[in-house]
């Protein structure tokens, strides 16, 4: 019986991976992210499953190959967190979820920014402080006079756009690579084009480390229509967070929305005492900016026809790589 050892599986998610294990895997649950002091937890395994945020790196896939192991595959469609040329090099196989239901981080895409452009917000931090005042900064337009640029127009950002376009919104999309779908579905544009006109600019694009970083810049925000609204869903690491921070303080950002912030390794998962206790410094000032900045903690997939997608996926990849020596879903170096 195949032995994989799952990290970062949380209580409410044991019973979904249980129901799903239609193949007989023999499972071992743990409760946190990988990380170097419990990868020893998947000594006696035979394949390891993570999710994003671990800590797959070369240190600790030399110890999976010095135990034997040679599938470590993630829960997750993103893989920044996976040292890809570290696993080839050990010959130790990596694979993926090339996508789940798509409705999940677009439904919390679109929460965010219709909040912000609706300034609940600001009014919901007014009321609960007693004050039933009615000031211009509650002063709203309406969604259906709106535009909305969708930056990435994957499954996610259509998903996002077809949920504003039900309310009447203009929807505008940028992406180097449409798809037919994305050619069909939406007003696709040039970065300049989609930025200067867009009232909410909803970011869907993936995080290549020293490629994109900061991909939301201060010439990024400066090209925003005046007084829009920024989303990020994708990854806190293609945001500046000075230049949100000086965007919202100048009015040509009215609102930053994100469900993903830096260091989430170091944050994610804990209950710190004060918000000065927070490890990182520019996770502290965005929250500081609250209720212009709206902060959650990476739950964006976390919905349950999400996650029985991830497990059913992540499963196949399994039973395939381990009938075959491959899996359609393989990501290499």
């Amino acid at each position: 019986m195949l032995k994989i050892t799952a990290y970062g599986v949380r209580e409410l998610e044991e019973p979904y991976f249980n129901r799903l294990n239609t193949a007989g895997f023999d499972l071992k649950f743990v409760r946190d992210l990988l990380t170097h002091d419990n990868v020893a937890e998947a000594a006696d395994a035979d394949a390891v499953l993570v999710r994003g945020n671990c800590v797959v790196d070369r240190q600790n896939l030399a110890k999976f190959a010095d135990w034997g192991i040679k599938a470590v595959f993630t829960r997750s469609v993103g893989f920044n967190h996976m040292d890809l040329q570290a696993a080839a090099d050990l010959n130790i196989a990596m694979a993926r979820v090339p996508g789940y239901s798509p409705y999940a981080v677009a439904e919390l895409a679109f929460t965010l920014g219709m909040s912000l452009f609706r300034h609940v917000n600001l009014a919901v931090n007014q009321t609960r402080q007693a004050d039933f005042t009615i000031g211009k900064a509650l002063f709203s337009k309406e969604i259906h006079t709106a535009t909305v640029g969708i930056m990435g127009a994957g499954r996610i950002g259509l998903t996002e756009a077809k949920l504003y376009q039900g309310l009447g919104a203009h929807v505008l999309g940028y992406d180097p690579y449409p798809s037919p779908a994305a050619k069909a579905a939406i007003e696709l544009v040039d970065l300049p084009t989609l930025l200067a006109q867009s009232d909410i600019v909803s970011i869907h694009v993936p995080y290549f480390p020293g490629k994109n970083d900061n991909l939301a810049d201060a010439d990024f925000i400066a090209q925003m229509k005046p007084g829009a609204v920024l989303i990020n869903t994708a990854r806190g690491e293609l945001a500046s967070v000075p230049a949100v921070l000086a965007g919202l303080k100048s009015g040509q950002l009215s609102g930053y929305g994100a469900d993903v912030i830096l260091d989430e390794v170091a944050i994610l998962g804990k209950k710190f005492p004060r918000l000065e206790d927070l490890p990182n410094p520019e996770v502290r000032q965005l929250l500081a900016a609250y209720p212009q900045v709206l902060i959650t903690p990476h739950v964006g997939s976390y919905t349950e026809p999400a996650l029985e997608d991830m497990i059913r996926i992540s499963y196949e990849n399994f039973q395939e790589f381990f009938a075959t020596g491959q899996t359609a879903n393989a990501i290499q170096a």
